[in-house]
C-alpha cells in the first residue's frame, strides 16, 4: 500500500488540498533523489506537467539517466510503466495493439480478439521518438491528444492518468524522422537535459558502483494524482496574468501588432493559443506546488521558455546570426515586464 502525505484529497480549491498536494510533491522528490542524482529542474519541470495532464519531450544525449527517470517516476507514483523502443521499422499497431484470431476448440467458431499494446500504460516513454517514420509517431501523437485508441471501430480509452515523455537525441540525424512543428505543439513542454556538475558526476559514479540504490516506494496513487489534477484546474488566476501570458505568446507571431522588429527579423512562425493555456496551467502548478492558491506573472516567465521553445520556427535570418529560438524568447521576457502587478 503506498505511503503518502494526501489521504484526503477534496475537489475544491482549499487550504487542506493545497497542504496535501505540496507534501506530495515533496515527498515525490525525496523518493527521485533516491535514485537520480541532481536534474532538480528537469523533475521539477516534469512534475509540472504530472499536474496539469501535459506530455513532455525530452531532448538530452545518451547516458543522461532518462528512462531510469521516468521509471523511478513511476514506481513512486504507484502507476504502470511502459517502455516503446521506436526505430525505423516499428509499426503503429505495434503501439496501440493489434487484433489476433481465436479459434475456440470445442466448436471451432473463430473470432476477433483485441491485444493491447504497450500504449496501454499510465506512463509511456517513447524512446528516440524522431527514429521512427511519420505515420507511426502520428500513432502515439494521436492516443496522446485524444487519450484513446480506435480499433475495429471500437473507441477504446487509454488508462488515466496518461502521461507520455518522449525523448530525442540531438546528436544524431542520419536515419531519423524530426517531428513536424503542429506534431511538437502537442507536447507540454520541450526540456533540454544537460550534462551533470562535476560534483554531481562524481555522485553518480560513486552511487551507481557501489550497493544497490535504496528502494523507491510509491508515495501517491493513481487516484490521488487525479484528484491533484483536477485540483490544479480550479486554481483562480488574476487577468493581469493571463493578459502577461497571452501578451508574451502574441508577440512571438511575426508581423503580429504586438511582435517587436526582432520577432519579425528572426521567426518565420510563432506560438499558437495552446502555449497560451499551457503557459497558464504551468503557472498554476508551480503555484501549488510553492504552496500558494494563485499564479504570479513570474510562475509564467519560469515555465515560457520549456512551454515555447519547440513552439517557434526561426528563419535563415536567426541561422545566420548565431540567434537561437531560446535567446528571441529570453529577449521577450525582459521586454515584457518583471512586475507581479
Amino acid at each position: 500500500m503506498a505511503e503518502h502525505a494526501a489521504a484526503h484529497v477534496s475537489s475544491d480549491a482549499d487550504p487542506q488540498t493545497l497542504d496535501a498536494l505540496k507534501r506530495s510533491v515533496e515527498l515525490l522528490n525525496d523518493e527521485i533523489g533516491k535514485v537520480i542524482i541532481g536534474q532538480e529542474e528537469i523533475i521539477k519541470n516534469i512534475t509540472v506537467s504530472l499536474l496539469v495532464r501535459g506530455h513532455v519531450l525530452l531532448i538530452g544525449v545518451p547516458g543522461l539517466a532518462k528512462t531510469l527517470l521516468i521509471r523511478t517516476l513511476s514506481n513512486a507514483l504507484d502507476l504502470s510503466f511502459s517502455r516503446i523502443q521506436f526505430t525505423p521499422d516499428l509499426m503503429p499497431s505495434d503501439i496501440t495493439g493489434t487484433e489476433i484470431i481465436d479459434e475456440d476448440r470445442t466448436t471451432g467458431r473463430r473470432s476477433f480478439r483485441f491485444v493491447e499494446g504497450p500504449i496501454f500504460a499510465n506512463i509511456i516513454l517513447a524512446d528516440e521518438i524522431n527514429r521512427t517514420p511519420p505515420k507511426t509517431q502520428a500513432a502515439l501523437l494521436e492516443a496522446m491528444q485524444e487519450r484513446h485508441v480506435t480499433a475495429s471501430g471500437q473507441t477504446l480509452p487509454l488508462p488515466p492518468p496518461f502521461f507520455v515523455l518522449a525523448t530525442q537525441n540531438p546528436i544524431e540525424q542520419e536515419g531519423t524522422y524530426p517531428l513536424p512543428e503542429a506534431q511538437l505543439d502537442r507536447f507540454m513542454l520541450n526540456l533540454w537535459l544537460d550534462y551533470p556538475s562535476f560534483d554531481q558526476e562524481v555522485e553518480v559514479v560513486r552511487s551507481t558502483t557501489g550497493a544497490p540504490p535504496e528502494e523507491v516506494k510509491p508515495v501517491m496513487t493513481g487516484d490521488e494524482l487525479q484528484a491533484f489534477q483536477r485540483f490544479v484546474r480550479q486554481i483562480p488566476v488574476a487577468d493581469n496574468v493571463i493578459e502577461f501570458a497571452v501578451r508574451m505568446v502574441s508577440s512571438t507571431r511575426p508581423d503580429s501588432a504586438r511582435a517587436p522588429s526582432y520577432v519579425n527579423d528572426y521567426l518565420s512562425y510563432g506560438a499558437g493559443p495552446r502555449a497560451s493555456q499551457y503557459l497558464i496551467l504551468g503557472a498554476k502548478a508551480l503555484a501549488v506546488m510553492d504552496g500558494r492558491l494563485t499564479p504570479l506573472i513570474s510562475d509564467v516567465r519560469t515555465i515560457a521558455v520549456p512551454v515555447l521553445r519547440h513552439r517557434i520556427v526561426s528563419n535563415f535570418n536567426a541561422e545566420a546570426d548565431g540567434v537561437s529560438g531560446v535567446d528571441i524568447i529570453r529577449r521577450l521576457l525582459d521586454d515584457t515586464g518583471t512586475a507581479d502587478s
